[in-house]
């Protein structure tokens, strides 16, 4: 199908993910520019924006290692800076009273492209915009408890899911001409890819990505072992969250999750380290985050992590957090020195019969209750 119509846009805005990602972004890129050139349109005329979400920008090797060399050196590739509000422009608010202010680069293009992929949960479409390329006040709003809380904000359901629901409305207030999402598998290897209207290409890759992603279980296990899904998603602390909570359908209430990721960028942002070490006391921090004035970048990922605590205990392996210097309170998570030092131990606490589930993928799988309604 036609990317463009007749009429040849003078600024085209590509939206990416960042690093954090395991988007085969190289791969899109190689396809999509050449297209995009047999019609005319310059390499002058094309923005490649990072969606960095709150993440660090992208530079140097790390950039080369995202789209490739010759990308690099051949087009104009800017960093999403969700903090920097003179990049970005208020066009609105949503039925939530969200005020979306949105990267400037991308709304004052002519045609604008959305690439990235599936993994369970759901990424892609919508999601490069918001929080892709949002500005931070937003966060407060589309990642606040009000959304987060919900008992539809999770892996693997769309219809009711207020946090998809209010970023689907941001997109298309923002405006997509084309997405290109992609589907991996365990091996980053391409599975399928799903292109053209924001919302229809959207479930249709949601759909293949469901199918491929969901396994069904008949009971809660005792123990769950599970892992942060490997780089880039294990890079950080911050982002492994997603596997532990990832494991929670499959675990019994009280049980264990072990987790085992590298963490070789150690905790995360400075945000969401302060919030790792100085809050113990989740109660306290749930209640605190539902006040009008407080808001902490990075607090609705411990939130989400706190989902995870309440139904069991967390352990993690993690040769990089055993050597660092930053020191996590045991109440918050233990740190084991081995998968297999965590097991005899969960299976002291649990009984040598106790049942458990490996889930070696961590994140890129949903573990469905058949009973569960």
């Amino acid at each position: 199908a036609s990317l463009v119509n007749k009429n040849i846009p003078e600024k085209i805005c590509i939206v990416i993910s960042d690093s954090t990602r395991a988007a085969p972004t190289k791969m899109i890129l190689e396809v999509l520019l050449p297209e995009l050139e047999s019609y005319g349109i310059s390499r002058e005329s094309i923005t490649i924006l990072i969606a960095t979400g709150l993440h660090r920008p992208n530079i140097g090797k790390e950039l080369e290692g995202l789209v490739g060399k010759e990308i690099a050196d051949s087009y104009r590739i800017v960093n999403h800076n969700a903090r920097d509000r003179e990049s970005c422009i208020h066009i609105g608010n949503t039925k939530r009273g969200t005020p979306v202010i949105i990267n400037k680069e991308y709304v004052g293009s002519d045609f604008r492209i959305l690439t990235g992929h599936f993994m369970a949960g759901f990424s892609g479409g919508r999601k490069a915009i918001c929080p892709g390329i949002s500005y931070e006040d937003m966060f407060r709003h589309f990642h606040g408890p009000a959304i987060l809380e919900s008992p539809n904000s999770a892996f693997g359901i769309l219809e009711g899911n207020p946090f998809h629901e209010e970023s689907t409305e941001i997109a298309k207030m923002a405006g997509a001409d084309f997405i290109i999402n992609a589907t991996i598998n365990k091996h980053k290897e391409v599975t399928g890819v799903f292109c053209g209207d924001l919302e229809a290409a959207f479930y249709e890759g949601a759909k293949f990505c469901s199918d491929a992603s969901i396994c069904e279980i008949d009971r809660e296990a005792d123990i769950v072992i599970t892992t942060g899904g490997g780089l880039p998603l294990d890079a950080t602390l911050y982002q492994v969250v997603k596997g532990m909570v990832g494991a929670m359908p499959a675990v019994k209430q009280d049980g264990i999750i072990i987790t085992a990721a590298e963490c070789s960028e150690e905790i995360g942002s400075r945000e969401f380290v302060e919030i790792v070490q100085e809050e113990a006391d989740m109660d306290a921090f749930m209640e605190k985050i539902k006040r009008k004035d407080y808001f902490k970048i990075d607090q609705w990922e411990f939130e989400e992590y706190i989902k995870a605590r309440r139904k069991a205990e967390i352990c993690l392996y993690s040769g990089c957090l055993l050597a660092s210097a930053y020191k996590i309170p045991e109440k918050t998570l233990i740190l084991a020195k081995s998968v297999e030092d965590a097991l005899a131990e969960s299976l002291i606490k649990k009984g040598k019969d106790a049942s458990i589930y490996v889930i070696p993928e961590g994140p890129y799988v949903i573990p469905y209750l058949k009973n569960r309604d």
